[in-house]
Parts: structure tokens; sequence; C-alpha cells
């Protein structure tokens, strides 16, 4: 399990030393927050297919660990080679491709960490993994700004995200365990051979119906769950100054690393909360605080005060988002088939962050910031209602 933490770790403290600058290199180059969230969603699509894609392959081998060391290195390689280029197109494909990396990682390593502890510290196992990968998001963007007001450069600072990013592979190849059992049921599958014989394509194996209500949950949540990298920029333009001056950027900066502090405090109290009580329950609460940030951006997002509270909100919601529906899920799956149903509800919530990023950036870019927050909350109401029906329904 400490491989699979440290991992997470220096996984994101190196793309987030390039997340926190990301915002203010695009407005440089003209660049407001339309592009952002086509940057974003584009990613985000990607990411959706290739997580599903990883789930897909961890269902069909045994051995998960090298894929996902693989997925780390993907990601690493690509977001340093963000500093070679300078064109719209290429920070899109080579950002896509880091997310493809890390989307494919993610079931796998789920699956690992699921394998490492009894279900009884399910919740308590992904509260570790997310503090881990907040930890590393707050000294990211720290190292950042730093960085930044000791007068490094964009793409200097970039290229050197492959320091951790490197670090974060190794980690997780060399130090992290894997439990493999040659009794346990995996599908060796021949899909192309089997759509050649059949004229069909092959059929997944049957998950459980209540993984596939939480899963359209988690989705309708996710509808209105933004990339967080959309905090900065809305940091930066509430302090009502060129959002590319130092000052604005190097506070804007601090306080999404603020965000992620937070979070990283969260994480494990929550899953150690779920664990001993309700895991949807404590899961529909972080969704009503999700609700709340909303809602407090669609009215005070040109007051720095009022962001700044919503800043830290979103960190303690987050938290409890990314570690329960991971424990959840966890629960929900029997042990043959959590690397697919990962993978599955991976892709979902990528798909809810592509279709958020998307339409917040367009009205953003258009000035229309209430409705876009507004819009945002209406789809988070939705899902936590649904998951307190769900929650109430399981009583």
């Amino acid at each position: 399990m400490l491989g699979i933490v440290l991992a997470t770790f220096f996984s994101d403290v190196s793309h987030e030393m390039a997340t926190a600058v990301l915002p203010f290199y695009l407005a440089s180059v003209g660049l407001g927050p339309a592009g952002l969230g086509l940057i974003e969603g584009v990613a985000d699509f990607f990411v959706s297919i290739s997580k599903l894609g990883g789930g897909y392959l961890g269902h069909h081998v045994q051995r998960k660990k090298p894929w996902a060391s693989l997925g780390y290195l993907v990601t690493t390689l690509a977001t340093a080679a963000i500093a070679l280029v300078a064109s719209l197109g290429a920070i899109v494909s080579l950002r896509t491709t880091a997310w493809i990396g890390r989307g494919f990682r993610s079931p796998l390593r789920d699956y690992l960490l699921a394998d490492a502890v009894e279900p009884t510290h399910f919740g308590r196992a992904y509260g570790l993994e997310r503090a881990g990968d907040m930890l590393g998001a707050v000294v990211g963007p720290l190292i950042a700004a730093g960085a930044i007001a000791l007068g490094l450069g964009f793409r200097e600072l970039i290229l050197w995200t492959l320091v951790p990013g490197v670090l974060a592979a190794g980690t997780l190849f060399f130090i992290a365990r894997e439990r493999v059992d040659d009794h346990e049921p995996v599908e060796i599958a021949d899909p192309v051979g089997e759509v050649m014989s059949t004229g069909r394509l092959p059929r997944l194996p049957k998950l459980p119906r209540a993984f596939w209500l939480f899963l359209i949950v988690v989705m309708l949540f996710g509808m209105g769950d933004f990339s967080r990298t959309f905090l900065i920029w809305i940091a930066a333009r509430s302090l009502g100054a060129d959002i590319a001056a130092d000052g604005v950027l190097s506070l804007a900066v601090l306080l999404y690393a603020a965000h992620n502090f937070v979070a990283a405090l969260a994480a494990y109290p929550a899953g150690h909360v779920g664990d001993r009580r309700s895991k949807r329950g404590v899961l529909a609460a972080g969704y009503a605080l999700g609700v709340v940030v909303n809602l407090l951006l669609a009215v005070g997002s040109g007051s720095f005060a009022l962001v700044a509270v919503a800043i830290v909100l979103s960190g303690i919601y987050i938290s409890i988002e990314e570690t329960l529906e991971k424990a959840v899920a966890a629960e929900l799956l029997p042990r043959h088939l959590r690397s697919l149903g990962f993978g599955i509800l991976a892709c979902g919530n990528a798909v809810g962050d592509m279709v958020s990023s998307l339409y917040v950036g367009l009205l953003l870019q258009a000035g229309h910031s209430g409705i876009a927050f507004v819009v945002a909350a209406t789809f988070t109401g939705v899902g936590t209602v649904s998951m307190l029906m769900l929650t109430r329904a399981r009583r």
C-alpha cells in the first residue's frame, strides 16, 4: 500500500506543477476560459475512454502493476513534453495523452489498493490514497509558485515535472506489492475473434444492478463537477486585475494549494467515518457540500472572499467524493470484477467532468458566470437527492 500512496503523491506533484500555471500560460498567449474548457474537456473525453480501457485490460490480465506503472510513465513524459511546444493543438494533444495515461492507470491502481486491505478498511485505504494525492497537489502548486517567484519560466517549470513523475512510476513498480491468485477467475478473451466469428461485440460480464444505479447517480453529480483548474482562473479574476500579473498568479496558485491541503486533511477522516457509518450517507453529505460551493460561486464569483470560502469548501467535498465513490464501488463489486467496475466508474466520472468543463468554460468566456454555476448547482443538486434516495433504499 505504501508504494501506491507514494506513487500517487509524486504523480500529483508532477502534474499539478503544470496545472497550476496552465491557465496563466493560456492567458499569456491570448486564450481565455473557453480555451481552458476545450483543453480540459477534450482531455476528460479521452480519459473516459482510457479509464474504461484500463479497467477492461485489468479484467483480462492477472498482473496489473506493470500496466499501471506504464500509465504513470506515459503521463509523466507527455506532461513534460508540453514544455517543448507552443501551439494550442500541440498542447491539447500532449495534455490529452497525459490524461490518457492517467486514466488508463486509475482502475488498475484502485484494484491494487482494494486488494491490499480488508473490506472493512476500504474507506480508510482510499482516504489515505486520496490524502497522498492531495498532498502532492499541495506541494506541486507550492513548487510552481516558488519557482515563478524566483523567475523560472513556464517552459522550464513544466520540464522539471519530469523528476517527480519518473519517481511516481518507479515507486509503484519497485515498491508496491501485488497479490496474484492463481485461482482468481480472470477472463482470457479474444474480442477480435469473437466479433469475426459471431458478428457481434463481446458482452461485458454482468455487474451488480446496485452498481449501475450508483453509477447513474455519480454521473448526474459529475455533470456539475467541473475541472478544479477553473478555480485558479476564478480566484485570479476575483482579484480584479490582469490574471497574468505575477502577484495575482502567485496568490491564485497559493489559494489552489490551500484547496488541495484542505482536501488532504479531509480525505482520511472521510473514509474512516464511512467505514464506521454509512459510506453512501457520508458521500451524500459531500455531494450536498458541492451544491453549496456551486451556489457560492454563482452569487459571489466576483468577490475574492466568497471565492476563497468556496475553494476551501471545495477541497472538503472533493476529498469526500473521490474517497467514498471508490469505497462504495469496491463494496458493490466482487473482487474479480473490480478492475472493470472501477474503469466504468471512472469513465462515467470523466464524461460528467467533460460536459461540465465545456459548458462552464463557454459560459465564463461569454461573461455568464452566474448562469454557469447555477447550472452546475442544479446537476449537483439532482445528484445529491439521488444519492440520498439510494442511501434510504438500502436501509
